[in-house]
């Protein structure tokens, strides 16, 4: 499959600037069909944003897709800022937007950072989630973050984004950015200029959840699996995945006795590879047809 398979993009047909209090207002779009299935996608990071492509893995004939972008992240004001920005934060502002729009139940979706954020508010709001999908899954375990950075630290790679020389920081920004690339297998274009602004800010939040463990630690995300309830859950990961390491989907699975574990060879943390767009709007397709992702694993 290519990325030609993937959903046309469109218009949202309706965007929404939500003020969730501390002089934070999120971005949230959404797409599809107003009386679709609703779908709520969380973005990785943390500090991405919604993409396109997170949107156009699902039939805008079947589903009401919402995609908000998180805190100091994408188009949510203002853009980088770590100020009343933590996980906490987050798991309140679901609770929120879920009111706002009049969403009994959703559907969960969510890659990397996004499928920890889908899990913890899983935890928070048993009765709030209908399904969830969750690729290349991260449990913000010590072990999984300070693997990431490998021999340098986090505090070495994060000191640089607030340099008061603008040119220090983009070049904390670019080493940092070709490490991520590295590690996931991908290789994009080099951010320029507002691209590479964008990138500052974009890691100044992702360096500021990761020295806190995004507050994921006491109780683990693990350990929060006991409060999500048997709902039809799907994991996607890849067997390469260098940054959520697959040894962490096993765990969750193990945490998660219902739910389905499907392998992806070759596609690193590439969320864009044929392969795992394919797996992800297969277990869509499913969902929408069926109500389920298919018999637990």
């Amino acid at each position: 499959m290519s990325a030609n398979a993937l959903f046309p993009d469109a218009a949202p047909w309706a965007t929404h600037a939500l003020d969730v209090g501390d002089g934070h207002v999120l971005q949230v779009l959404e797409f599809g069909r107003p009386d679709g299935i609703p779908a709520l996608v969380l973005h990785g990071g943390p500090g991405s944003g919604c993409s396109p492509l997170l949107r156009r893995v699902f039939d805008p004939a079947r589903w009401r897709v919402i995609c908000p972008d998180q805190r100091g992240a994408g188009s949510s004001l203002p853009r980088g800022c770590t100020a009343h920005n933590t996980t906490a934060d987050l798991l309140a502002d679901l609770r929120r937007l879920r009111e706002f729009l009049a969403v009994d139940r959703w559907v969960v979706a969510g890659g990397s950072w996004g499928a920890t954020l889908a899990l913890a508010h899983v935890a928070d709001q048993p009765s709030a989630v209908a399904a969830l999908l969750l690729r290349a899954s991260f449990l913000a375990r010590r072990e999984d973050i300070d693997g990431f950075f490998g021999p340098l630290s986090l505090d070495d790679r994060a000191t640089g984004l607030d340099h008061a020389e603008p040119a220090e920081r983009e070049r904390t920004a670019l080493a940092w950015w070709r490490h991520e690339q590295m590690r996931a297998g991908t290789a994009g274009a080099e951010p320029q200029g507002d691209a590479l602004a964008a990138q500052i800010d974009r890691l100044r939040v992702q360096a500021h959840y990761l020295r806190h463990g995004c507050w994921l630690q006491s109780p683990s995300l693990l350990e929060r699996c006991e409060a999500v309830p048997r709902v039809p859950t799907q994991l996607i990961h890849a067997r390469d995945d260098r940054i959520c390491p697959p040894e962490g989907a096993q765990a969750l699975q193990r945490r998660l006795p219902h739910a389905r574990l499907r392998w992806v060879d070759d596609a690193g943390h590439d969320a864009g590879h044929p392969a795992m767009i394919a797996a992800v709007m297969t277990a869509l397709a499913s969902y929408a047809e069926h109500g389920h992702f298919g018999e637990a694993a």
